[in-house]
């Protein structure tokens, strides 16, 4: 038998491919021209095991009945941007801007939650609290502009808050993407041009049970993760399980530990595939997501003077000398779950048809430190259900039209549990929404172009508690009219250049929090209050990039961006400082201006032989309301990254072992400080710029019928003591010191 490997994406040859053959324990590489060869063979099944440096390790099965020769293509990847690996950075069939993180990248840092994960890509950064509790900021962006896609269906949770991380398991999926264009129209929710998609893979048509392993050990915290994937496809069904259990205790700043910043999680995804022939197939993923985040003890304070104290003090309040495992309020207690059935009809080779049926609960208790004895009772406790239904219909002519259609529906209802005692920050509400889209899109030569419009209505039923004494019960009946558009173009100039732009429009209506929220938000330490007078934000979105790759050796793509929303909802800190009976607490109210947010991002690689490169990328963002005359808040500071690498191109043997796709690289990440703000616009002034350096190694080894990935990583190498501007906790202590994680896997 023999064969060729090419790169998927430039179809050239992939030199120095090695090629392992489980059953007969052969192993080969590939020369200059991609060409393998196994001699000797009898007729039969085999698994092909590939691994290229830059390329996620694939595995296949072969049936050889005499003598072939088969052709195989990798997903080579040109650029590593910091941590993360990222490929199908650009594509023919959309105008939108898009960066993909693949599951090779996403085991590597097991140890991350989804949005620390994102922010490896250029123009996302995320709004924390702490560090376990994260969201993803895109180009400005976060909270209830940011749609996530969790397989296929809108997430569907309390999202709304600034410490309401994602409640997703990165690792049950194959791809996490980022769009970064004017809107995602196919897409329900209420983004204003920037969308997550959390993507599994479709299970393959293996017949044997395949699996992998993976454990990780960090030492800030003493973190401790394992994840383990099965999956085999039957006669009956194709099946695949995702488990996985982490948990960490006390994390520790550079000088002293962050008493109760510990966290703890349990997670499971299955996912089942059924073919009934050749045109229609049904899937079922069904997952439950399950975590306890402490909260900085020392972000909760008794009075008035020691609030102001610990504004300004070096080392918070109920710091502890010792490291502890031990959770306690404040605390988040967060559990999510998803049931989805999907179906797709092929009507025939040009159009089909989807399906979608999806159901999610979502229950979130928050756990403050409270008086007499209540600290056991939550002081914010949701029950969040909903229903999701889709149908969709694509169809493409020869001529290079495309269309593709769909009608959704939303209903959501979020329930406030009396067991708190006390009067709920969010109230009980009811929302209906319904939705249609239409896309069109035409490939002409080395031209794509696509336009598409988008209507949502949005119906909301509120019972809210009156602040005042007698309490009462006030309802409110609204209903929003949202409507989205936009186009766009993307022009290969030629093999190694393209330009792309989009244009969009969308609207938003208020969400549930900005308008009724009343009261202490305890998982940010602030008391959050709504206004019911805020009206529905309107974002006209310009994106312009560009692509080059002006030799082998140097990849280049920058990103200009310039977005105006009309009515900007945003969380205004108030020159106030409350006491209450839960303590003294920050006062911030939700707020509505007419604003801009612009920027660019740039990413280069350079490659300085076969083996060495150098990353770098850049990302510039810049907020104003333009209705004051002021900077916009909690806008991400502007930030540089470099990082040097070296990659193995043939194994490196040990031994009888054989260490493949060999990697080492330094990164050195730079965020400068935050001055596109006013003093008075903040309890405190921005802190410092900050540099952290880092280090990564990686390597596979093939072990008989299993391979082995190994990993080691170093964050904050320097242990620099440093406070981030979009961390909430930065009013209290310092961000993580330094951490050290080590990974090891096991493929079989």
């Amino acid at each position: 038998m023999d064969g060729y490997i090419r790169d998927s994406g430039t179809d050239e040859p992939l030199e120095y491919v090695t090629i392992y053959m489980k059953e007969s324990a052969q192993g080969t590489m590939t020369d200059s021209l991609g060409y393998f060869q196994f001699k000797d063979l009898c007729a039969g099944h085999y698994h092909l095991v590939m691994s290229h440096v830059g390329c996620e390790a694939k595995q296949t099965l072969v049936e050889l009945r005499g003598d072939s020769t088969l052709e195989f293509f990798m997903d080579h990847t040109h650029a590593v941007l910091e941590d993360i690996v990222i490929e199908g950075r650009t594509s023919l069939l959309s105008t939108q801007e898009i960066e993909t993180i693949n599951r090779q990248a996403i085991a590597d840092h097991a140890q991350q939650n989804l949005s620390n994960i994102l922010e490896s890509i250029t123009g996302v950064t995320t709004l924390r609290n702490g560090n376990s509790i994260s969201k993803p900021v895109i180009h400005g962006l976060y909270g209830n502009r940011i749609t996530i896609i969790n397989n296929g269906i809108p997430q569907s949770g309390q999202q709304w808050g600034n410490d309401h991380s994602p409640e997703i398991d990165p690792l049950v999926a194959n791809t996490v993407s980022v769009v970064k264009g004017t809107s995602a129209l196919e897409y329900m929710g209420n983004n204003l041009g920037s969308l997550v998609i959390v993507a599994p893979a479709k299970i393959g048509q293996e017949p044997h049970l395949h699996g992998s392993a993976r454990y990780y050990f960090e030492t800030n915290g003493l973190g401790h993760g394992l994840n383990l994937n099965l999956n085999q496809s039957t006669p009956a069904v194709a099946w695949k399980v995702n488990g996985t259990l982490k948990k960490a205790g006390d994390r520790k700043a550079a000088h002293y530990f962050l008493n109760n910043t510990g966290s703890q999680e349990a997670n499971l995804a299955l996912q089942l595939e059924k073919v009934f022939s050749d045109t229609w197939t049904v899937d079922v993923y069904a997952s439950t997501f399950n975590t306890k985040l402490g909260v900085l003890r020392g972000s909760h304070i008794g009075n008035l003077t020691d609030l102001s104290e610990a504004l300004t003090r070096e080392v918070p309040f109920f710091t502890p000398d010792t490291f502890s495992y031990r959770l306690e309020a404040p605390m988040q207690q967060v559990g999510h779950h998803l049931l989805k059935l999907h179906s797709t009809y092929i009507i025939d080779a040009s159009q089909k048809i989807d399906f979608t049926l999806a159901g999610q609960f979502n229950n979130r208790k928050e756990f403050d430190v409270r008086r007499s004895g209540r600290t056991d009772i939550p002081a914010l406790s949701l029950q969040q259900y909903s229903f999701f239904a889709e149908g969709k219909y694509i169809k493409s002519w020869e001529n290079g039209w495309g269309l593709k259609a769909g009608a959704q529906f939303n209903g959501i209802e979020n329930n406030n549990n009396p067991e708190t005692g006390i009067l709920p920050l969010v109230p009980d509400y009811l929302s209906y929404e319904s939705g249609a889209y239409l896309l069109i899109s035409k490939k002409y030569r080395h031209f794509f172009l696509d336009l598409g419009a988008r209507y949502d209505r949005m119906h909301q039923k509120v019972a809210t508690i009156s602040g005042t004494i007698p309490r009462s019960i006030i309802r409110y009946d609204t209903v929003y009219h949202n409507l989205s558009s936009s186009g766009g173009f993307r022009w290969l100039i030629s093999p190694n250049y393209s330009i792309s732009g989009n244009l969009g429009f969308t609207s938003r209506n208020p969400a549930i929090n900005e308008l009724y929220s009343q009261g202490l938000h305890q998982g940010v330490s602030g008391i959050e209050e709504g206004t019911l007078t805020l009206t529905s934000e309107q974002s006209f979105k310009a994106t312009l990039g560009f692509v080059a790759k002006v030799n082998k050796a140097i990849d280049f793509e920058s990103l200009v961006y310039y977005q105006a929303i009309n009515n900007y909802i945003f969380l205004n800190p108030q020159n106030e400082i409350r006491l209450t009976i839960r303590g003294a607490f920050p006062v911030f109210k939700y707020a509505q201006t007419d604003a801009e947010i612009f920027g660019i991002d740039l990413s280069s690689t350079f490659r300085l032989n076969h083996s060495a490169y150098v990353d770098i990328k850049y990302s510039y963002i810049q907020g104003n309301d333009l209705t004051q005359d002021l900077p916009l808040i909690n806008i991400p500071s502007n930030n540089v990254m470099g990082r040097i690498g070296y990659q193995f191109e043939k194994p490196l043997k040990i031994g009888k072992k054989q260490l493949e796709n060999l990697e080492f690289n330094v990164d050195y990440r730079y965020v400068f400080r935050q001055n596109n703000l006013l003093p008075e616009q903040d309890f405190v002034l921005p802190p410092d710029g900050y540099g952290l350096l880092g280090l990564n190694l990686s390597t596979d080894i093939q072990l008989a019928k299993t391979r082995l990935r190994v990993t080691a990583q170093v964050d904050n190498l320097l242990n620099t003591s440093y406070r981030d501007y979009l961390n909430r906790q930065r009013y209290f202590a310092d961000d993580w010191g330094v951490n050290v994680i080590l990974g090891v896997g096991v493929s079989f």
